[in-house]
């Protein structure tokens, strides 16, 4: 079954211009473009559209969606690892919904207002047991203070930065690149000095970058921004042999 490209455009809130551009650039080809020109798309476009628009989700640009779907051949399994992702999301954000309102309920009902509840699934903590048990209390706690302390500009560019480094690591990955190419020795350059900024200026030593990976790695919701444990270990991988040259 085919559709035009105004129902398209109507069931995925994907703009008709939007979806021209992604076919001028080769990420979304029409299945087939009428002798009126329409441009016609088949189930195979719609999932690779469906792909498309979670990938955007996660913070990728479109060169790096292009790179990650040309490495995928097997859209099911694709869909698979993007699913993990939501269901993980989905968790976040019922726990994020219950705990405003249970703060709205008590607060129309002049009850005291109970913390464990209010910031539930707001999991910038969510690493606080593991940071303390491999680097301190005081680690954590002066991190802490560090991201209380951003402007919400600084804590937009800071998840930016981190943003922009998922998305090549993803990339990288999906072209197959080895953890000691120079390119992705690059990325990590980068996540290293995002990791200096959120350390304040303190520079991990090898040990701890080495240790952050494993974190990495153990912790299966940072799993699921790179498609799962394989992608989780490459990551763990590129940080070991960045540290191994560089630190």
């Amino acid at each position: 079954m085919e559709r035009s490209i105004q129902d398209i455009a109507r069931l995925s809130g994907a703009t008709s211009r939007t979806l021209r551009h992604y076919g001028d650039i080769g990420l979304l080809e029409p299945s087939r473009i009428g002798v009126n020109g329409y441009r016609y798309y088949d189930d195979d476009a719609l999932v690779r559209l469906q792909r498309i628009l979670l990938l955007r989700e996660l913070g990728l640009g479109l060169p790096a969606i292009a790179d990650l779907l040309a490495g995928d051949r097997e859209q099911a399994d694709a869909l698979e690892r993007h699913l993990r992702w939501l269901r993980l999301e989905k968790d976040r954000l019922d726990r994020q919904i219950g705990s405003v309102e249970a703060t709205i309920r008590r607060m129309r009902g002049g009850e005291e207002l109970m913390a464990e509840e209010m910031f539930d699934g707001f999991d910038h903590t969510q690493y606080r047991q593991e940071v303390e048990e491999r680097w301190g209390t005081e680690a954590y706690a002066s991190g802490d203070r560090w991201w209380r302390s951003l402007t919400a500009a600084e804590k937009a560019k800071f998840r930016e930065d981190q943003k922009s480094v998922q998305a090549d690591y993803l990339a990288a990955i999906a072209a197959g690149a080895s953890v000691e190419s120079e390119e992705v020795l690059a990325i990590t350059r980068r996540h290293y000095d995002w990791l200096v900024v959120g350390w304040q200026g303190r520079r991990p030593t090898p040990e701890q970058f080495v240790g952050m990976g494993d974190l990495y790695v153990a912790d299966e919701r940072f799993g699921a921004k790179y498609g799962g444990l394989e992608g989780a270990t490459f990551v763990r991988n590129a940080m070991a042999a960045f540290a191994e040259r560089n630190l």
